[in-house]
């Protein structure tokens, strides 16, 4: 479903960083996709709705080239993400085989797909950072997905870099890497996480100015007092 654009703006000026403690709060400590890096860094901070996909590990009679025009195919995949969506992509920490070289890639480009989340690698680094789309992955390797992984299906719960994903769920990536927020949850963090930036801004102002950290952060009774004055 698509993101209301009131949302993504707030959560643009939010970072995965304050994400994760604002769902820590929430009793969520698994959000934060291990393996998932920039491939990149400078894409800024991306948000929308997960689109996923999921690879098993690879078996002879299914992980061939000739799967690749299947139905039931990455090419299939990629022709039914919507425009702003994060393709977030199960590959089982796999890193000798890469999922998507350059061409699929480019087509995800065209398709205004956001973001490429993957705990596993692509492959045709020079390529795939040509077409500028963002990636969050493990790095690059030559070999093709069939090589070590079969394909099996999008727009399933997977788990990505070991952390659970829903089609739906709400994916924001930066330079630290790649959280989700279940879709359950994202009005709590669309509420809380502005407050916790500021708070923390707040706080960073303090720290400039000189001030101790106990009592600061985290605040003491005193400490809140004066930052709700501040906010005055």
């Amino acid at each position: 479903m698509p993101l209301d654009a009131a949302a993504i703006a707030t959560l643009k000026q939010v970072s995965t960083a304050t994400l994760t403690t604002i769902l820590l709060k929430k009793g969520l400590r698994n959000v934060w996709m291990r393996g998932a890096r920039p491939l990149r860094h400078g894409n800024g901070r991306i948000v929308g709705p997960a689109f996923t996909l999921r690879f098993v590990p690879a078996r002879e009679d299914l992980a061939t080239p000739e799967s690749w025009s299947s139905p039931i195919s990455t090419r299939a995949a990629i022709e039914a993400m919507p425009a702003g969506c994060v393709c977030v992509v199960d590959a089982m920490g796999i890193r000798d085989a890469g999922i998507f070289g350059d061409i699929l890639c480019a087509r995800m480009q065209k398709r205004g797909v956001a973001a490429l989340v993957t705990d596993g690698v692509v492959r045709d680094e020079v390529g795939v950072l040509g077409t500028k789309l963002p990636v969050w992955c493990d790095g690059a390797a030559a070999p093709p997905s069939v090589a070590g992984l079969t394909f099996v299906a999008w727009q399933q719960p997977i788990g990505c870099g070991g952390v659970a994903v829903f089609p739906d769920d709400v994916i924001v990536v930066d330079d630290d890497g790649a959280v989700v927020i279940p879709a359950a949850l994202l009005d709590e963090a669309l509420k809380l996480a502005p407050e916790q930036e500021r708070m923390e801004a707040w706080i960073m102002e303090e720290v400039e100015k000189g001030a101790p950290l106990p009592g600061l952060y985290p605040m003491n009774a005193e400490t809140k007092a004066r930052y709700e004055a501040s906010k005055k």
